[in-house]
């Protein structure tokens, strides 16, 4: 997974591209720990940074934040706003949201920050991905990878069987359950090159550019003008752009933003950062001295998406049928390649970040290979295990 919303991306990239060919070095669990400190605070200050530009762009007045932990709070501020709201196809939707709001997935936690204007409008939010689910997307990413590999090694495999026959690979006629042979052999192949580690991953098929994400609600109007004005700014420039349709509407842009080292460092110091830190198996007395020289090799520039709609299509997208947790359901279960590796990519991303997260920062081997085969038990059980939480047997 290469994480374009991190500034010492490459580094993590690297020791994730080690971990999924089994390669554990001994300070991996410290160094995970770093990254996530370091880039987790630049990210969350240039989110709030760009957010506050964007806005000032269509709209005036001042802008009030209010930090958010679970969709229900969200979707309560999106009820709110729907007063002034006009539109009878959101307004039954919200309608339907305070009859029954528990029907709603409000218990969804998010990591992110609304923006209300003096009247309690929503004029937008903000948020940083939570680690299960960049995990899902690496399992995604990296499951349509492989199944590329597979079907390619497989094919290969036919030609060859179609050379020693002595007929065109087009009419060679294969029963299935040779097909799902063939298909087998492809994967445990390419099982091996992870296991011997001479795989090499494809940067461009895992990269992820929505870890940091921002979503401005407002008229089509003030959007178009929102998209204008980014065609003209010096320091936040659009590199991707992609129109939704169907079950709701909105424009995806991913956007490329600088930001300033000694600015960043000056901040972590004035706001005692250390402080959110200190329950991450850093000493505090380390943590107290700042990421100055920590800040040497980062990337000068991450990426964040930013998602344009109107309140009626975002409301559609919070309380429709085309609702988020849905989308996410769907995704889980509409996955093209199905096998084990996706699967434990899933598990072992997931078990990185939790290492970065909790208390301890030694790792002293890595619980998932990719080659293996594992129940969610093992992952759930490892992760407890960081946080020295006890494996509870009534039989026991």
């Amino acid at each position: 997974m290469y994480l374009t919303s991190l500034v010492h991306r490459e580094k993590l990239f690297r020791i994730a591209e080690r971990w999924l060919c089994g390669r554990l070095e001994p300070d991996d669990g410290q160094e995970i720990t770093r990254i996530l400190i370091c880039d987790g605070f630049v990210l969350a200050e240039v989110l709030e940074w760009v957010a506050k530009r964007l806005l000032a762009k269509i709209y005036e007045g001042p802008v009030r934040q209010q930090r958010i932990r679970f969709k229900g709070q969200l979707r309560d501020t999106i009820c709110r706003a729907g007063a002034f709201e006009r539109d009878s196809s959101a307004r039954a939707l919200l309608r339907q949201y305070e009859e029954n709001p528990d029907f709603f997935y409000r218990e969804a936690p998010v990591n992110g920050t609304v923006c209300l204007d003096e009247r309690g409008r929503l004029l937008g939010f903000y948020r940083i991905k939570r680690p299960r689910r960049i995990a899902e997307k690496a399992n995604r990413y990296i499951a349509n990878w492989i199944f590329r590999m597979v079907q390619n090694r497989a094919r290969q495999m036919a030609e060859e069987r179609a050379l020693r026959l002595g007929v065109p690979v087009d009419r060679l006629l294969t029963p299935e359950k040779e097909m799902l042979e063939e298909f087998v052999a492809a994967e445990e192949s390419i099982a091996r090159k992870f296991s011997d580690g001479s795989i090499e991953l494809d940067r461009n098929a895992m990269t992820i550019d929505d870890v940091g994400g921002i979503k401005v609600i407002a008229d089509p109007d003030r959007l178009t003008r929102l998209e204008t004005a980014l065609g003209e700014d010096g320091l936040v420039r659009v590199v991707d752009k992609e129109n939704y349709w169907g079950g709701y509407r909105a424009t995806s842009l991913v956007l490329e933003a600088g930001w300033d080292r000694e600015e960043i460092a000056r901040r972590y110091e004035e706001c005692r950062g250390w402080e959110r830190y200190v329950r991450r198996g850093i000493p505090e007395q380390e943590l107290r001295k700042g990421f100055r020289r920590f800040l040497e090799d980062a990337e000068p520039t991450l990426r964040l998406e930013l998602i344009l709609s109107t309140f009626p299509d975002l409301v559609e997208s919070e309380f429709g049928q085309a609702i988020h947790e849905k989308r996410i359901l769907a995704q889980r279960d509409n996955r093209t390649y199905k096998g084990n590796i996706p699967v434990n990519v899933e598990f072992l991303i997931e078990y990185l970040f939790a290492v970065g997260f909790s208390p301890q920062t030694r790792v002293d081997r890595l619980p998932i290979k990719l080659w293996g085969r594992y129940l969610p038990d093992t992952v759930i059980g490892c992760i407890r295990n960081l946080y020295s939480i006890p494996e509870d047997d009534l039989l026991m």
